[in-house]
């Protein structure tokens, strides 16, 4: 290879300008960056928006307008804003991506404005074949009204026009509505989605003669009564979100650049299911299916703000996730928190009234907030052997605060424990044993235990010593039948006496129970593992009432058959009652002692008729 050959393999490439498909780029913008076409007027209206801004910086006092007028199936938006040169035009509306932002003399005034100018005329062509934008420069008086008209194809033409096509300064995008797209252009359509995007705009917008802007903003809005505040924020509320509030939540942050109100929802929602809040950049509506808006726990709420620092994707369809953000977020949790200690300060009517219906958030929050379940501890409402009470009265009555982690367990124990004065909490339900637990830090000497078995029958009566010599056949027979499915047989005295039986186990019972039947059911391999991890937990255990009469009547039977199916059919009505899910040793039991005890009765009958036959032929 020569050296000639050599230098020009190492010589640099020639710079290649990528090259657009318009047509496209159009697809990907209304297909996968913006949810909808109606994108296209806030686009245009953030232009004019930004137009008006920029003039402004340098002449405050210059008008501030921006006009839409529909005709002959297309869209004309006038603004009287700082306009554009020849040169700005190829610079901003020829450039895919270059922001207005980037004018000379503009650095100072970026946090005003809203988007891209290109990108923003871009989405036009979601709607429209043909843009066509006339504007006149405020900076550059003497600059010539240019005009720069483009179609859906990529291309487009630049021309400068007299004077007199423009006498002020300010900008005209004309729209020519696509194929298929004419609804979108529709005066009604039009109204609507302006108002909808720019009611709380800073400048004078309308559609023909109607006022787009609706100012000041509801929440700012200076009332005769608080009761008057409260009246109209539940009107606005109902206009936006379609219900009335339990309350509205004031959202001032000045910090953040916030200004807005949660609004209470009336009705309990799931905590997974994703709110939609309305969210405002600098007055332009940028969302209304805001998610990340505030902490996960504060579900019971749907906001509209308006806000200058959050910073929007893309698309300008929704909030991107950074500092900035979580901070808003956690400023916005904690005036929702504010209002909640308020309430529980000053209002309890009204606490009571929003406990009724989202004591599920309010306990989310609780449970990683100390504070808040101090506050909250005289309100939360919880399921106790006494009825519904909050923690704090529970624990004012009871110097220990007996819980349950299930629903099952403390369907189990509550009649029994109710009735013998032991009060119970149930904790099965979301974050309730978690808060339970928690007492002891918010109300220190607070003795907190969970009930088990083994709490259960120490407090329950024993039987007499006298009586015990005559039962010991009946409980060996009992406790033989039951043993085989893991279950001890205790005799007690308790009430309520309409209870014969009671089933009692605890989680650790339960799970060696299932360890047994698991290793019951497995080969020899498997049997020899699942046996070695045999624990030692106490199994569970039927206690029997000796003050009901059916118990008594049972255990003065000497038939050890008919007692072991009498245990059975208990077995299986405890079971039943305690609401615990069956096994099939369980259903099989329940099936066997049904059969097993109608049988005994068929044939008591049996015997009983063939007595009276053989008694009636003797009299003969």
């Amino acid at each position: 290879m020569d050296s000639q050959t050599s230098q020009s393999s190492q010589a640099s490439p020639s710079p290649h300008s990528f090259q657009v498909d318009l047509r496209g780029l159009v697809d990907l913008l209304s297909h996968h960056l913006y949810s909808s076409p109606k994108v296209y007027l806030r686009e245009l209206l953030q232009n004019a928006v930004d137009a008006v801004t920029a003039r402004r910086a340098e002449e405050p006092d210059a008008p501030a307008r921006v006009r839409l007028f529909v005709a002959d199936g297309g869209l004309r938006v006038e603004d009287s804003g700082v306009g554009l040169t020849e040169a700005d035009v190829h610079d901003l509306l020829a450039t895919i991506g270059r922001s207005s932002k980037r004018a000379e003399g503009l650095q100072d005034v970026r946090s005003d404005f809203l988007g891209q100018f290109g990108i923003g005329l871009l989405a036009c062509f979601v709607v429209a074949e043909r843009i066509r934008v006339v504007s006149r420069s405020a900076r550059t008086p003497d600059a010539p009204p240019v005009e720069w008209t483009a179609r859906d194809d990529g291309s487009y033409t630049v021309r400068t026009l007299p004077h007199e096509e423009r006498p002020e300064p300010g900008t005209t995008v004309h729209l020519v509505a696509r194929a298929g797209a004419g609804e979108w252009l529709s005066e009604p359509r039009v109204l609507a989605l302006a108002r909808d995007f720019g009611s709380l705009l800073p400048y004078d917008v309308r559609v023909g003669d109607e006022a787009v802007t609706d100012l000041p903003a509801p929440w700012d809005r200076a009332y005769a009564s608080p009761a008057d505040r409260r009246v109209a924020l539940a009107r606005h509320c109902h206009e936006l979100f379609g219900f009335t509030p339990l309350d509205a939540i004031g959202l001032d942050v000045p910090l953040a650049g916030i200004r807005g109100v949660a609004y209470v929802l009336p009705s309990a929602v799931s905590p997974v299911q994703r709110a939609g809040h309305r969210v405002h950049l600098k007055g332009m509506l940028l969302t209304e299916r805001g998610e990340q808006l505030l902490p996960d726990w504060a579900f019971f709420v749907r906001c509209v703000l308006d806000t200058d620092s959050l910073r929007p994707t893309a698309s300008r369809e929704s909030l991107y996730e950074d500092e900035t953000l979580a901070a808003v977020r956690e400023a916005l949790g904690e005036r929702v928190r504010s209002w909640l200690t308020g309430l529980a300060a000053g209002d309890p009517e009204r606490l009571s009234a929003f406990l009724a219906v989202h004591h599920l958030g309010v306990k989310a929050l609780a449970r990683h907030d100390t504070d808040m379940l101090r506050t909250m501890l005289p309100w939360l409402p919880f399921e106790t052997t006494d009825g519904r009470l909050s923690l704090e009265e529970f624990a004012q009555r009871h110097p220990v605060v007996h819980f349950t982690r299930t629903v099952e367990e403390y369907r189990q124990v509550a009649p029994i424990a109710s009735a013998q004065g032991v009060g119970v909490i149930n904790g099965g339900y979301t974050y309730d044993s978690e808060l339970v637990e928690a007492l002891p830090s918010v109300r220190p000497g607070t003795v907190v235990a969970e009930l088990d078995a083994d709490t259960v029958t120490a407090h329950l009566d024993t039987v007499a010593s006298a009586d015990e010599p005559a039962l010991s056949g009946f409980l060996a027979a009992a406790r033989a039948k039951l043993d085989p499915l893991g279950c001890d047989v205790v005799l007690r005295s308790f009430h309520p006496l309409s209870v014969p039986a009671l089933h009692l186990d605890d989680r650790a019972a339960r799970h060696e129970q299932a360890r047994a039947d698991a290793e019951e059911q497995a080969d020899d391999l498997w049997a020899g593992i699942l046996g070695s991890l045999r624990g030692s937990a106490p199994r569970a255990r039927l206690v029997l009432n000796h003050l009901n009469p059916l118990i008594r009547r049972i255990s003065s039977l000497r038939d050890p058959e008919l007692i072991g199916t009498a245990t059975e059919s208990l077995y299986g009505q405890a079971l039943l009652m305690a609401q615990r899910p069956l096994r099939p040793a369980d259903s099989a039991l329940l099936n066997r002692s049904f059969i097993g005890l109608l049988e005994w009765a068929t044939h008591r009958d049996a015997a009983h008729g063939q007595s009276s036959d053989r008694q009636g032929a003797t009299d003969e």
